[in-house]
C-alpha cells in the first residue's frame, strides 16, 4: 500500500476528513462542475476537506495564504462515484440461504487490497462496495471513500448520526437459481423475496405491539435490516439483467414501497419507459466486449442515451474487476459515442450516481461546501488520450501520477505494486492451488 508508513501515522494524528492547515487553490485550469457548467480558465478553491469556492477567476478570490497550484492546460471535475464496486475482496452471505438481510459486506473488506489504490488512480473517489450478486438478498452494502486507511471505520461514510452508511444487495435472474435451498426459477426467486419481506412485515407489527416485553419478539438482526429497507432508510440495490427481470423488480418495489437502483440493466432500453415512469434511478454497466452470460446476449452500448431519452435516471458503474476501476472514465466516453448526451454522461460518473446513494448533497458536483474530492486530468475526461493527473479526496491528495509508485498502481498489469505478488502468484486463501 502507498506510503503505508505515512498513513499509519496520520490516521493517529489528523481527523479522516481534513488534511488542510492552510487552502488550497487550483488556477487556470478548465473546471467541469456538472451543475452550473464548465468554465475556462477557472479556480477552485478547498479547505480543511470542503469546497470553499469554484468559478472564473474574476469572481473567486483566492484567500491569502493559499497554496497555489497551476491548473494550466488541465481540467478538474468532481470525484467519480462508482455505485457498483468490489474492490476490498469483500464476501457476505454464503451458501446456507438464499436471503440474508444481516449480513454486512463492511466486516470482510481488505482495507489495504490493491483495488483501492486502481481506484484513486482512475479518478474515483466514492464507491458502493457490494457483496456478490449469487443471492437474492446477499447482505449490507457500504459506502466508502477511497481515502488511503488502516481501517474500514476511516473509510466508511457516515450519517449524521454517526451511523456507517450503505445499502441492501438484491439480484435476480441467473445468477441467483441453483440447487435448494436457493431457487430454481424466476417465478419462485420472486416469491422468496415476498416472504421475505411480508415476514419483516410482520416483525414490524410485533414490535409495535408496546413496552410488554412477552409480547415483543426476539431480536433478528436480517429482520431489523429488512425493517430498514422497508422504511426507506436503507437504498436496495438490485441486480437485474432481462427486461422480463428488470419489470419484476419494479412489481416488487410497487407492491412493498422500498426504494430501490437497479444495477447493470443490459437489456434497460427494451424497458426503458416503465422504468423512467417507476421514478427509480438505473446504475448501468457499459461493457464493450459483451459476454460472459446468455441473459446478457442484448447488452448496447446505446443504453444510456435510450435512457436518457426516456427520461429516466442513468449513472454507470464499474462492478470492478468486470470494468477496472482505471477505466471508469471510458463508461461515459462510450455511451456519447452511442448517443448520450456529454452533459447526461458526465453527471452519470459523479452527480447521479451520488444522488443514487443519498449523498447527492455532499458528492458530485463541484459546489460551495460540498466534500473537496476532485480529479485533475491533463485534457477532456472524454478522450482517450486523456490521464488522470491527480485524485484528491476530502482535500488530500490521494494519487499523484508523478509519483513512481502511483504511476505503477495506474499503468501496472495485475499484482504490479504488490511486493509479494510474485511470491505468492499460486497462494489462494484455503492454501496453494
Amino acid at each position: 500500500m502507498r506510503r503505508i508508513a505515512t498513513v499509519a501515522l496520520l490516521t493517529v494524528a489528523l481527523p479522516a476528513t481534513s488534511a488542510q492547515d492552510a487552502p488550497q487553490a487550483f488556477v487556470g485550469a478548465r473546471l467541469i462542475t456538472i451543475t452550473h457548467g464548465e468554465i475556462e480558465s477557472g479556480v477552485l478553491v478547498v479547505h480543511r476537506g470542503k469546497i470553499v469556492a469554484a468559478g472564473k477567476r474574476s469572481a473567486v478570490e483566492i484567500p491569502r495564504g493559499a497554496t497555489r497550484h497551476d491548473g494550466t492546460g488541465k481540467v478538474i471535475l468532481p470525484g467519480l462515484v462508482d455505485t457498483h464496486s468490489h474492490i476490498g475482496g469483500g464476501w457476505a452471505a454464503d451458501g446456507s440461504a438464499p436471503i440474508q438481510p444481516g449480513v454486512r459486506v463492511l466486516d470482510s473488506i481488505d482495507v489495504r487490497d490493491a483495488g483501492f489504490q486502481r481506484a484513486q488512480a482512475g479518478g474515483i473517489t466514492t464507491v458502493n462496495v457490494m457483496p456478490g450478486s449469487g443471492h437474492l438478498l446477499s447482505g449490507q452494502t457500504v459506502y466508502l471513500k477511497t481515502r488511503d486507511a488502516n481501517t474500514i471505520e476511516e473509510l466508511a461514510i457516515r450519517g449524521a448520526d454517526g451511523r456507517i452508511l450503505g445499502g441492501m444487495k438484491m439480484a435476480n435472474g441467473t445468477n441467483s437459481r441453483r440447487d435448494p435451498p436457493f431457487p430454481g426459477t424466476r417465478g419462485k426467486s420472486a416469491a422468496l423475496v415476498r416472504e421475505a419481506f411480508v415476514a419483516a412485515q410482520a416483525y414490524r407489527e410485533k414490535l409495535a405491539r408496546g413496552s410488554d416485553p412477552d409480547k415483543k419478539p426476539d431480536r433478528d438482526l436480517g429482520l431489523e435490516a429488512l425493517l430498514e429497507v422497508l422504511d426507506g432508510t436503507r437504498i436496495v440495490h438490485h441486480h437485474t439483467h432481462r427486461h422480463d427481470d428488470i419489470v419484476t423488480v419494479l412489481r416488487l418495489q410497487k407492491e412493498f414501497g422500498f426504494r430501490v437502483v437497479l444495477h447493470h440493466v443490459s437489456e434497460g432500453w427494451k424497458v426503458a419507459d416503465e422504468i423512467a415512469a417507476a421514478g427509480v434511478g438505473s446504475s448501468v454497466i457499459v461493457v464493450d466486449s459483451p459476454g460472459g452470460k446468455l441473459e446478457a446476449r442484448d447488452l448496447l452500448l446505446e443504453t444510456g442515451a435510450v435512457m436518457e431519452r426516456a427520461g429516466a435516471k442513468v449513472a454507470f458503474h464499474t462492478d470492478d474487476w468486470i470494468t477496472d476501476s482505471r477505466l471508469f472514465l471510458r463508461s461515459a466516453a462510450l455511451a456519447v459515442r452511442a448517443g448520450m448526451s456529454r452533459d447526461g454522461a458526465l453527471r452519470a460518473l459523479t452527480l447521479a450516481p451520488a444522488e443514487m446513494i443519498d449523498l447527492g448533497d455532499r458528492l458530485g458536483s463541484l459546489d460551495a461546501g460540498k466534500d473537496a474530492d476532485f480529479v485533475v486530468l491533463d485534457g477532456d475526461p472524454l478522450s482517450a488520450y486523456a490521464k488522470v493527473l491527480e485524485t484528491w479526496v476530502d482535500g488530500a491528495e490521494v494519487f499523484d501520477r508523478h509519483d513512481p509508485q502511483d504511476r505503477l498502481w495506474a499503468v501496472g498489469g495485475y499484482g504490479a505494486g504488490e511486493p509479494r505478488a510474485g511470491p505468492l502468484c499460486c497462494f489462494g486463501e484455503e492454501g496453494w492451488e
